[in-house]
């Protein structure tokens, strides 16, 4: 595995990056375990203003942040400040409320005194993708840290920029040796890491074929693993839905990123009386898009991170025709430079088409037709994932009855996806198991430690 920064808008090789030898995997090894015990116990007082701190250097280096981002994996650059926007949030809200999360809860019990303590459990290690390059650092960096845990990062070949850039504004921050330590290691080095007796748990957003693998080895060390993985997310549009809303978002439910969110709308379900106005809803603001440089904040749609992802969508698409999809509008050539794919619509999808219960990592939006709110919802449940979803309708009650039965572990009624640090993510499924952001999320990796008093009634 290479690590190195590609731009996908000139492909050109901007730098390489030397892997992590087995002296430095074990010097990190070392440091993790040995700083636990003091992290563990520091004041949360202390945890919180170096939280704070890195939040500020975060806004003082958002512009630079950004612009790696960008550079590196492709997202246009309104997205990539956004992107530290949200950091600096996330690192903001587990400051100010992750010691009420690791409070003391009591039980009530007839065997006497009894409560349970939170307690650390040690140090993570972290995978992470390259589609939102520091809000998947930081969502799991501020939660754990707040809970005292220490953590190494293993984050993606095509990103190590910005995860390198990271870890320095950590460290500038104030964490102590040992906080945050970014590795560049290979598939093999990821699999000794995690045999390691000195990482006791595991977080992964990724792929579903890097869940299971990454999820067989902590297993089979018995380590507790929190698994964020793909989608296929339903977006149901109910008869009732109010189309002025509907029309601000839905092209940025499935063109955010590039596609490229594994949270986004990729499967559209329309009752059939509004389907047909909403396939030209639809088109229209496919069609609407700007392409171009991702550094210009003119443009709307940014290439793809590389040239296999863009591949890798071209042969999903022309697989899904092959077996009886239909193009509505896109899939053609873009006359620029980059790893561009043209905003696509597919139709006529049946459940024996490959592409039915795929992810499609791209700006391609797949639109179905139904006849009731119950085949809606059989439809969206037709799927191995079960990651996030939408509802769209003008009656409160029956759009959150209608999202109680969506096997997802997020259903959004009314909005696109989104990100915040006080809600709770993750899916069930193939798309994985455990929460990130929220208590949730800081309480993925602790011990629950129950201690009672017979004689203390």
């Amino acid at each position: 595995m290479t690590y190195k920064s590609t731009n996908p808008f000139t492909n050109e090789t901007f730098k390489t990056y030397e892997n992590s030898s087995p002296e430095q995997v074990e010097s990190a090894l070392v440091t993790v375990a040995k700083f636990a015990p003091t992290l563990a116990q520091m004041a949360f007082a202390r945890r919180s203003e170096i939280l704070h701190r890195i939040a500020k250097l975060f806004k003082q280096e958002q512009q630079p942040m950004a612009q790696m981002m960008t550079t590196e994996m492709g997202k246009l650059i309104t997205e990539s400040l956004a992107e530290v926007e949200l950091c600096i949030n996330i690192l903001d809200y587990f400051a100010d409320h992750g010691e009420e999360f690791m409070a003391p809860v009591t039980l009530d019990s007839s065997f006497g005194k009894a409560y349970y303590l939170k307690q650390a459990i040690g140090p993570i290690l972290m995978c992470e993708p390259w589609n939102f390059p520091l809000y998947q650092i930081i969502r799991v960096f501020a939660p754990n840290y707040m809970a005292g845990n220490p953590m190494i990062l293993k984050h993606a070949s095509n990103v190590p920029g910005s995860a390198r850039m990271a870890a320095d504004i950590i460290k500038r921050g104030g964490a102590p040796e040992g906080s945050l330590i970014n590795l560049f290691v290979s598939y093999d080095q990821v699999e000794e890491i995690i045999a390691d007796p000195r990482i006791k748990a595991v977080a992964l957003t990724g792929s579903e074929r890097g869940g299971r693998a990454v999820a067989r080895a902590a297993g089979e060390h018995l380590k507790k693993s929190t698994m964020e993985l793909g989608g296929n997310d339903a977006f149901i549009i109910l008869d009732d839905a109010d189309k002025t809303e509907l029309q601000k978002i839905v092209a940025n439910a499935r063109l955010s990123n590039a596609g490229q969110v594994c949270t986004s709308s990729k499967r559209f379900i329309v009752l059939d009386s509004y389907f047909d106005e909403f396939i030209e809803l639809l088109t229209k603001e496919f069609k609407a898009v700007k392409m171009g440089n991702p550094l210009d904040p003119k443009t709307t749609l940014a290439p793809l991170s590389s040239a296999a992802a863009k591949e890798k969508i071209q042969v999903q698409v022309d697989r899904a025709v092959a077996n009886g999809a239909k193009i509505i509008y896109g899939n053609e050539p873009v006359d620029l430079p980059g790893q561009f794919f043209m905003p696509t619509i597919l139709s006529d999808i049946t459940p024996d088409n490959p592409i039915f219960d795929e992810e499609l990592f791209g700006p391609v939006a797949q639109v179905y037709r139904v006849h009731s709110e119950q085949e809606a919802i059989a439809l969206a449940n037709n799927s191995s994932y079960g990651l996030g979803s939408t509802v769209f309708s003008a009656n409160p009650a029956r759009a959150e009855a209608v999202a109680a039965q969506i096997e997802a572990g997020m259903t959004f009624i009314n909005s696109a996806w989104t990100s915040l640090p006080e809600l709770p993510f993750g899916g069930i499924k193939n798309s994985g198991y455990g929460r990130e952001l929220s208590e949730l999320g800081q309480l993925a990796f602790v011990n629950e430690h129950l201690i009672t008093n017979h004689l203390d009634h």
